[in-house]
């Protein structure tokens, strides 16, 4: 599995379409508490976490019992974690959260960038 991480609009989805010879089909965008893990790429989990928060679902639990279904994945977050934090409790909790979730792939990660001006820099 692949984690990718960067923030807004920093190429993320163009480095991991041209490293991975990602097509359209291939990458599920999320938008709520479901993941297509049948497609290869995952992008814009930080969407995913965000509803997780929303509704009171733990996503790492998620993530860990579809464990087997996204060892050959590869993710793609937005990154929360520098910046100013924010007053909304929610904001914060989904700040918070997403890093957390973040941690968890990263560890279980074959491989870790960051993509920054549409370069990468390879963490793990």
């Amino acid at each position: 599995m692949t984690l990718i991480i960067g923030g807004a609009y920093q190429g993320k989805l163009e480095f991991a379409r041209e490293a991975f010879s990602l097509g359209e089909d291939d990458v599920f965008t999320c938008s709520g508490t479901e993941i297509d893990f049948s497609r290869p790429c995952i992008y814009a989990l930080e969407e995913f976490t965000l509803a997780c928060v929303r509704q009171g679902i733990d996503p790492v639990e998620y993530l860990q019992s579809h464990r087997a279904q996204w060892e050959n994945t590869v993710f793609l977050c937005q990154d929360l974690f520098c910046g100013v934090v924010p007053i909304d409790t929610e904001l914060r909790s989904w700040r918070h959260t997403t890093g957390l979730v973040c941690q968890y792939l990263s560890r279980e990660a074959g491989r870790v960038s960051r993509i920054f001006c549409g370069l990468e820099q390879r963490l793990k």
